[in-house]
């Protein structure tokens, strides 16, 4: 097989593997994950039931499909919002505020990543290296940017033990808030101060790496 044929060959998977997600990601938003089937994903995505397959196994394989396009997707917002920052605690401040924006943006993507951990457990290894990739992406580039903030001192070195310990703890705990904020909408809250308590929450974080005022006098 000749390298222009190879191509065009492995474009067309690709597409067709796009498609897919993309006729699943309709049928669930419609239907909703249990009552989808195979069929309304294969007749959405206009393929045949046994073509569906030779690209998924089955519909939870889909479902991890679109848990990777998630994680492709905040991890373009964090490179994105890192490249309009020059210091370390602006950078980590820019990554928080497009992880807001993407659960606002796009919440089946969000939730589709909050329930990642417990559907990757079955995953093919392919699947497993795509989502960890992503995953890893996302760590590295905050703590590259507690590195920087510790190399131009907008970031305390005196209270940084672990630069991967802080990437998680400042993720984690706006992760946390996040869900709150959800939580609450869900039960009808709808005067609560999402956006507010938001703001405050990375003011908080950001507050508590930054360097004591006092300390560099």
């Amino acid at each position: 097989m000749t390298e222009p044929l190879q191509r065009r060959r492995a474009q067309e998977k690709q597409a067709r593997h796009d498609a897919i997600l993309d006729a699943a990601e309709r049928v669930f938003a419609d239907k909703g994950y249990e009552r989808t089937s195979m069929d309304d994903i294969a007749r959405t995505a206009s393929l045949s039931r046994a073509l569906l397959y030779v690209y998924f196994k089955d519909k939870a394989a889909i479902q991890r499909g679109i848990m990777i396009r998630a994680g492709d997707s905040l991890l373009a917002r964090f490179e994105e919002a890192k490249e309009t920052r020059h210091t370390g605690l602006d950078q980590l401040r820019a990554m928080g505020e497009a992880y807001y924006r993407f659960y606002l943006e796009q919440p089946d993507y969000f939730s589709a990543l909050t329930h990642a951990s417990t559907a990757m457990a079955e995953a093919d290894d392919q699947q497993i290296r795509e989502m960890v990739c992503s995953k890893d992406g996302l760590m590295a580039l905050m703590e590259a940017a507690i590195e920087r903030g510790l190399a131009d001192g907008t970031i305390s070195r005196a209270r940084i033990q672990s630069p991967q310990q802080t990437a998680l703890y400042l993720r984690g705990a706006l992760h946390g808030v996040i869900m709150l904020c959800q939580a609450e909408m869900a039960e009808g809250a709808t005067a609560f101060p999402a956006d507010a308590l938001i703001r405050h929450t990375m003011d908080m974080l950001t507050s508590s790496i930054r360097p004591d005022p006092v300390s560099q006098g």
